[in-house]
Formats: structure tokens, C-alpha cells, sequence
């Protein structure tokens, strides 16, 4: 097939407004909710912000011009676009497709369920006094290890399959229809019920302390390593890099597009939703300890201990119209989930219609019925277990690693400075060699090996979370083995049409 023909029948964002909300609809996910908070508390408040920016400036916007820049030269999905750059490098394409979709998606999907069901609890307020029992032991019924399964959750099952329905049905209607039409409804009505919790929380009975709290600066906390660590992997992960997503969505931009604005405008918001939720995050972990006479440090608690325990205890204790507040928030967190959800599934389904030409709905129809089945094992009596397993080291290893090759793939194989070359040709804002080219054939891989060096000392020491190591390994490192053999498999199957014919040139540009 021609350049041409190709690239007439390739979906196309209608509008460029489409394609920025759909690529803050990916990063803006649950983590910008629960977790930037709670790491700006842990890492010195408001000093944490010195090694989040010069991340998001180093790693987060190098990455983003990367990919946006990658997918759109090369016309296509990850693995398609590496293709593009080297058959010898496809399966690292596939790699990334496959780890995210089989593997985060899987229990991030289960995730966006009990979101969905708390949305239904919060009409009337069923975690009662304790939120913490009611989480554990009746809403999840949780057993005493990762290999006691248990029954399967009906509620949390029931909502998985809702979930996977409505990415399903928007993925399953196309880039215009269903991945741009969604996206312009979830982002501002995300935006605006924010922006409603963020006033309403701010004006509680201790917010002001609570904010300070979170924002405080604790300089001296600069001088330890982990509070960098964190503030770098934290931008790998909020903004989606490495999740095969970007590239997709770049390849469905028109050829004349401003790559390094987008990619700039991406960061920028996602980060300021960040640090925005979190006023209203604090502020309501502040009215609690006024509320119950505690101190702050007593009642925050990370990742899903503050969205389903302590967020909901804060909810109870609520002069009025608690009710509201929390169908608010459960909603906000629905819609953030389900816009990172369906561009992860856009994501795979790309690189399986590039590649084998398949039909969308086909694809798309098939997936999503493999990943709801794939993700019941996560709604076992067993499953949180294994997401904690699974998320800590698909990644904190399988994303990371996936990232390095990426950059030495672009960086070396294919050189920095043609693709530097490609998104100055377009781009307004230029791109400077001793800035990107650094960063990207130096600096981030090196940051990331740091990272993946970090995490393997402490699992040196220790298995991760005191599981036992037949669980670590055969939940953990078994999954990142699979995920990677099945990336090879795949990637040794011939192309119904050549990756390369796809890529732009300045001649054709």
C-alpha cells in the first residue's frame, strides 16, 4: 500500500482541541487524585515542587516531545512506529502494548470499579463509622494471602463489567466519534466537579491547616535521594509515557501540527490538576483532624487507603450535604479512570489493526472481552494482593525498562537529531540539541536506571511488602517474563503492509 493510500484511510482527530484533551484525558488519571498529594506531604511539601519541575522539564516534556514526535513521523502505533525505525526493535513496541493492556489494565480497570461502586455507596453513606472495616473486610472481603482466592466480588464484578463497557463502546466507535467525542464531555465536566470539591473543601473548618500541611516547604528533605526519586517516577507515571498511548494518539494527528506546544501544554496541565486537587484533598484531611482532634500525620494515608478509608470517613464526619460531596468525588474519580482506561485500549487496539489489518470492532470487541475476564482474578477475595504485587512491579520495572529502550532505541538507533530535525520542521517552538538530544540519550536513561536500581536494592534486602517470594516471583517477575515473551511472538509475524512506508518526510510533509 502507498504512502498515500495509507495515510487516507488512517483516522485523524477532527479538531486539535480533540487531540489535547484526549492526551490529558490519558495522563489525568486516579493517581493525579491520591497519589501527587500524598508524595508533596511525604517529600517536604511544598520544596517537593523543586525536583517535581525540574522533572516534569527534564524527563516529563523530553518524553512527551518523544513520543508525540515519534508517533506522528512515523504514522502509527508503537510498535508500528519503532518498526518504523528498526524490525529489530518492533517487540519493545509490542512490550510496552501488551504490559499495559494485560497487565495495569487489568487491575486499573477493577480499580475504576470500586470507584463505580463507592459512587453507589456515597448515596447513602454505607462504610457507616468505620470505612476501614468496611473496605477490608465487607466491601473486598479480603482473605489472608495472594493464593486464598475466595469467591469472586459480585458488586465489584458487576461494575468491572460496566466499566468495560463503556470502553468498549467508545473505543468501539472510532477516534472521532467515540475517543474525541468523550473526551470533550469527561475533560470539562472533570475539570469543573474539581473545581466544585476544591471551593467547597477550601471553605471547611480547618482546611487552612491542612493546606499548610501539604504545601509547607521542608527544605532540608531536598537532600534525600528518595524525595528525587519519587518526584521522577511520579512524572513518568502521571503522564502516561512509556504506555504506547502518545504515539498512538500522535499518529492520528494532521501532518502540520505544533508537536513541541502540545507536548508542553499535556505536561503543564496534567501537573497543575495535580497540584489543584490536591488543595482539595488536604483540605478535607484537615477539616477530619479538626473534626476528630487528631493530627494530619494521624489521618492521611496513601494511595487507596485515602480515596476508599480515610476520604470516606472525612465524607461521614461532613456537616451537610455529605451525600453530595461524595457522589461528587467518586464521580471525579470515575471519569478520570475511565478516560486513562479507553487510551490505553486504543492503545493495543492500534497496534494489532497497523499490524494485522484487522477490523476495529473486531479488535476492539475481542479485547475488551479477554481483559474483563483476565481482570476477575483481581476481584477474588485474593485481589488486592495481587494488584499491590503487580502494580509494584509492572511499574516499577516492565514501565521503566520499556521507557530506557525507548529512549535508546530513538536516541541512538534512529538518532535524536532526525527526529529533533522532524518536530522543528513543524513546530513553532523549536527544539534545542543541548536540552532534548541530552536529555533523551543521556539523562533520562540514566534517572531511570537509577530508579529500577533503587527498587532492586530494597527487593534485594526484602521481598516486596513482606509477601512471600513464591508470590513475588510468580506474580511479579512471571508477569514481566510472559508480557515480554509474548512481545517477541508477536513481533516475529509479518506486516500486512511495511511500517516504514507510513513515515512522514519533509518532501511529503
Amino acid at each position: 500500500m502507498t504512502k498515500e493510500g495509507f495515510a487516507h484511510h488512517r483516522p485523524q482527530w477532527k479538531t486539535h482541541l480533540g487531540f489535547v484533551l484526549a492526551a490529558v484525558g490519558s495522563a489525568i488519571g486516579l493517581g493525579n487524585i491520591w497519589r501527587f498529594p500524598y508524595l508533596c506531604y511525604k517529600n517536604g511539601g511544598g520544596a517537593f515542587l523543586i525536583p517535581y519541575v525540574i522533572a516534569l522539564v527534564v524527563v516529563g516534556i523530553s518524553l512527551m516531545v518523544l513520543e508525540i514526535g515519534l508517533g506522528h513521523k512515523m504514522r502509527g502505533s508503537a510498535p508500528a512506529s519503532l518498526a518504523g525505525v528498526s524490525k529489530k526493535w518492533e517487540w519493545v513496541g509490542w512490550w510496552q502494548v501488551i504490559l499495559v493492556m494485560f497487565g495495569i489494565m487489568l487491575y486499573y480497570a477493577v480499580i475504576v470499579a470500586w470507584c463505580l461502586n463507592y459512587f453507589m455507596f456515597a448515596v447513602n453513606g454505607a462504610w457507616t463509622d468505620n470505612p476501614g472495616n468496611f473496605f477490608f473486610n465487607q466491601f473486598l472481603m479480603t482473605s489472608s494471602g495472594p493464593f486464598q482466592f475466595g469467591e469472586l466480588r459480585t458488586p465489584i464484578m458487576l461494575a468491572l463489567l460496566v466499566v468495560w463497557g463503556v470502553n468498549w463502546l467508545i473505543v468501539f466507535l472510532g477516534v472521532e466519534k467515540g475517543l474525541e467525542r468523550a473526551n470533550k464531555i469527561f475533560m470539562p465536566l472533570l475539570f469543573l466537579l474539581t473545581a466544585v470539591i476544591v471551593i467547597w473543601s477550601v471553605r471547611l473548618p480547618g482546611a487552612g491547616e491542612g493546606i499548610k500541611v501539604y504545601l509547607q516547604p521542608q527544605f532540608e528533605r531536598l537532600s534525600d535521594i528518595r524525595v528525587w526519586m519519587d518526584a521522577f517516577g511520579q512524572i513518568l507515571f502521571t503522564l502516561s509515557l512509556g504506555f504506547g498511548i502518545m504515539i498512538a494518539y500522535a499518529s492520528y494527528l494532521p501532518r502540520k501540527t505544533e508537536i513541541v506546544r502540545d507536548a508542553f501544554s499535556i505536561c503543564v496541565i496534567n501537573s497543575i490538576f495535580s497540584l489543584f486537587a490536591g488543595f482539595g484533598v488536604f483540605s478535607v484531611l484537615g477539616y477530619m483532624a479538626e473534626s476528630t482532634g487528631k493530627q494530619l500525620s494521624e489521618v492521611v494515608d496513601q494511595s487507596i487507603g485515602l480515596a476508599f478509608v480515610v476520604y470516606p470517613k472525612a465524607i461521614s464526619l461532613l456537616p451537610a450535604f455529605s451525600r453530595e460531596f461524595g457522589l461528587i468525588f467518586f464521580a471525579i474519580l470515575v471519569i478520570a479512570g475511565l478516560s486513562s482506561g479507553i487510551s490505553i485500549l486504543e492503545a493495543f487496539t492500534s497496534a494489532l489493526i497497523d499490524k494485522f489489518h484487522y477490523s476495529r470492532k473486531t479488535v476492539v470487541s475481542a479485547v475488551s472481552v479477554a481483559a474483563f475476564v483476565g481482570g476477575l482474578v483481581f476481584t477474588s477475595r485474593a485481589g488486592l494482593f495481587w494488584l499491590d504485587i503487580a502494580d509494584h512491579f509492572l511499574t516499577s520495572y516492565g514501565l521503566v525498562v520499556g521507557v530506557i529502550l525507548e529512549c535508546l532505541v530513538v536516541g541512538w538507533v534512529f538518532k535524536a537529531f532526525r527526529l529533533r530535525e522532524h518536530v522543528n520542521h513543524f513546530s513553532a517552538w523549536k527544539l534545542q540539541r543541548w536540552w532534548w538530544d541530552v536529555s533523551v540519550r543521556f539523562i533520562v536513561p540514566l534517572v531511570l536506571v537509577g530508579l529500577i536500581a533503587s527498587s532492586l536494592l530494597e527487593e534485594l534486602a526484602s521481598p516486596y511488602g513482606g509477601y512471600s517470594r513464591l508470590a513475588v516471583v510468580l506474580i511479579g517477575r512471571d508477569w514481566l517474563i510472559f508480557t515480554a515473551f509474548a512481545a517477541v511472538l508477536v513481533s516475529a509475524r509479518n506486516w500486512k503492509s511495511e511500517p516504514a512506508e507510513r513515515m512522514i518526510t519533509h518532501k511529503n510533509a
